[in-house]
């Protein structure tokens, strides 16, 4: 398998969807969509239960590869068929993994396509359970599942908890297509982070004027929830502290969502005292007003101008760098990212900010640019450390971020020996 590209996560992968023969079948033809459009070479293997459900032709116009059916086809087995595809495998997904799936897997069945290649893979299985909420919840099965898990190594993703198709509502419901593919691109991604705790800050903050109105900035949070995805992708623990934004919680990271800067500090205060690595991608306001009115100002008692006094917000980066430096070479000082968002000089405001704020390193660019600033799905970035600056070209912001996370890797050998 060659190396996963970020815009493209499992360019390179070979992944096998192993489809059950449950109602939820049906989402196995997105799961094979959105892995195709991840950059998977992917194959299709389905139970005779699962045709029942869907049609193999509907994986064969997705995948443009045969779908491995029957244990005796002439054709599919004269190379013995179901250990090719087994072989070629980097990853084996069973989606769904129904009840009655996950009982003959566990007891080592090899008697259909399905558990025949699953028992033969050498790769990693993900198992994306689907059923009645109380066959999940059946000792039987949870015994099952288990021993798949504890047995035979493979993992699990999901189920996930709504209204089912057998009118129940509870766990049963098969992972959203989206969680199942970001939790293969975890298994076949780079995992240079594992072991390391990294906390994001991402987003805005709003400063209150009144109920109505607030001091903001442009910053979507679009970079730096870039960033925590693509961190838990490479192993890491991260936690991210969101300011106001439209953007989901991203997948595999613990969330904490905010909306002032002191909001912020406080959330930070308690997330960095175990962090290895800080990145400090938020946009944080840097002043609020001095007072905060409980009702909405009106507009006809304020007259054509007013004044709004404004009181400086804590410097949240820079109080980081002072304490990490105070902690010498001692264990527990961890790696420091700051982001500068420059209009003008770029590469002489980012040095200065490396050095002022004490910091490792400083991710620059200028927010002018229609296509690298706020709001947008591309960046372009000059990363600036002690070593010197590194350009980062326009790309996707998932690209970025994984670029990003390259220096910090290369940083922390030698985050102690400052």
């Amino acid at each position: 398998m060659t190396e996963l590209d970020a815009a493209k996560p499992l360019s390179g992968a070979h992944v096998v969807v192993c489809v059950g023969g449950g109602i939820a079948a049906y989402k196995a033809a997105l799961i094979v969509r959105l892995l195709d459009k991840a950059g998977a070479t992917v194959e299709v293997v389905m139970t005779a239960r699962a045709q029942q459900f869907i049609g193999a032709m509907t994986f064969q116009a997705l995948t443009r590869r045969p779908v491995f059916t029957d244990m005796f086809s002439a054709t599919e087995e004269a190379t013995i068929g179901h250990i090719q595809v087994a072989d070629r495998a980097d990853l084996v997904i069973v989606a769904p993994a129904t009840a009655n799936l996950i009982a003959r897997l566990a007891a080592g069945m090899a008697d259909d396509p399905v558990c025949s290649v699953v028992l033969a893979t050498k790769a990693p299985v993900l198992l994306a359970p689907s059923m009645n909420v109380n066959m999940w919840s059946h000792p039987l099965t949870v015994a099952n599942v288990k021993r798949l898990i504890d047995v035979a190594g493979h993992r699990t993703v999901g189920p996930g908890t709504g209204f089912l198709a057998c009118q129940w509502v509870g766990p049963g419901r098969l992972a959203d297509p989206e969680t199942i593919v970001a939790a293969a691109a975890a298994i076949l991604g780079p995992q240079d982070l594992a072991g390391q705790r990294i906390v994001v800050t991402a987003g805005p903050t709003f400063e209150p004027i009144d109920p109505a109105r607030f001091i903001g900035n442009r910053s979507s949070g679009k970079m730096g929830v870039a960033l925590a995805a693509a961190a838990a992708r490479r192993g890491a623990t991260v936690q991210l502290i969101l300011g106001p934004s439209a953007l989901p919680d991203p997948l595999g990271v613990v969330t904490t969502r905010v909306e002032t800067a002191r909001e912020l500090e406080t959330a930070l205060a308690a997330a960095v005292t175990t962090a290895d690595v800080v990145v400090m991608a938020a946009a944080v306001a840097d002043y609020r007003p001095r007072t905060v009115a409980t009702q909405k100002l009106k507009r006809g008692t304020l007259g054509k101008t007013t004044t709004l006094e404004l009181v400086a917000n804590p410097d949240l980066l820079a109080g980081l760098g002072t304490r990490r430096k105070a902690k010498g070479k001692r264990k527990g000082a961890p790696i420091l990212v700051g982001f500068a968002a420059e209009t003008a000089d770029v590469i002489a405001n980012a040095r200065k900010k490396l050095v002022h704020k004490r910091v490792d390193l400083i991710v620059a660019n200028d927010v002018s640019e229609a296509d690298a600033g706020f709001g947008v799905d591309t960046n372009r970035v000059i990363l600036v450390d002690a070593a010197g600056e590194v350009h980062v070209p326009h790309a996707d912001k998932a690209t970025v971020a994984h670029r990003i996370l390259d220096r910090v890797v290369a940083l922390l050998p030698r985050k102690h020996l400052k």
